[in-house]
């Protein structure tokens, strides 16, 4: 057999068009998954510091805490909730978000702004994220008054508000003080019991599974 020399020169050029290809979209993959460890990284950072606040809280107070908790709902997707803080003053339903910069955002928008030096990020409204779950969790404690369920974004990091304050949107640091502006014996200590075990009854287990298939549901959804 012999060598096609007429197409060799094609050959060349089509082998150096795939291997730029392959470098190009292997860099692009490398700088997603990186930026996904990042974050990954940031999440679970804000989310340690707010659990420790809670469980401190739950120390000097009739209260308990559940973290990461995963639900399957009624159409078969599931939903991750960062805390649930269960108290005789009501159950706190809490979003975290570890973000550095200036926030800005109202209540009604359905993106937020994180600003970082002259570069711009946008994120879903966390209250909207959060609402998700509060109805979630209203609807399995369905014994308890909708109003006594509440629906809490805190930012972990060194973050700045730009504007007006929203309401129910804090920093770590206001989080148990704001807590304990609710009174108290709101509801039993027999029924905060009742909630804690309900809830453990219908969260699913934690495993690398759980969250592997939440993450797929994620990326299905938001493509992220």
């Amino acid at each position: 057999m012999f060598k096609n020399i007429e197409n060799e020169p094609f050959n060349i050029i089509f082998l150096l068009i795939t291997l730029t290809m392959g470098l190009i979209i292997g860099c692009k993959i490398g700088r997603r998954l990186k930026q996904s460890a990042a974050s990954w990284s940031l999440e679970n950072r804000g989310e340690a510091l707010v659990r420790e606040s809670l469980e401190e809280y739950c120390n000097n107070n009739d209260a308990h805490v559940l973290n990461c908790v995963t639900l399957r709902l009624e159409d078969g997707s599931t939903t991750q909730i960062d805390h649930i803080l269960i108290s005789t003053k009501g159950i706190f339903v809490i979003e975290t978000k570890h973000y550095q910069g200036w926030i800005l955002g109202h209540s009604r928008a359905k993106f937020w702004a994180q600003i970082i030096y002259k570069n711009k990020y946008f994120f879903q409204n966390p209250t909207f994220q959060n609402h998700k779950h509060t109805k979630e969790i209203q609807r399995i404690l369905d014994f308890l008054e909708p109003q006594l369920i509440h629906n809490f974004v805190v930012f972990s990091g060194d973050s700045i508000f730009k504007r007006k304050k929203i309401e129910r949107v804090f920093h770590k640091e206001e989080l148990t003080r704001e807590i304990d502006k609710y009174p108290d014996g709101k509801i039993s200590l027999n029924r905060v019991q009742f909630c804690v075990g309900r809830l453990e009854y219908m969260r699913l287990k934690i495993s690398r599974k759980t969250d592997v298939e939440h993450q797929a549901y994620l990326m299905q959804k938001f493509g992220r």
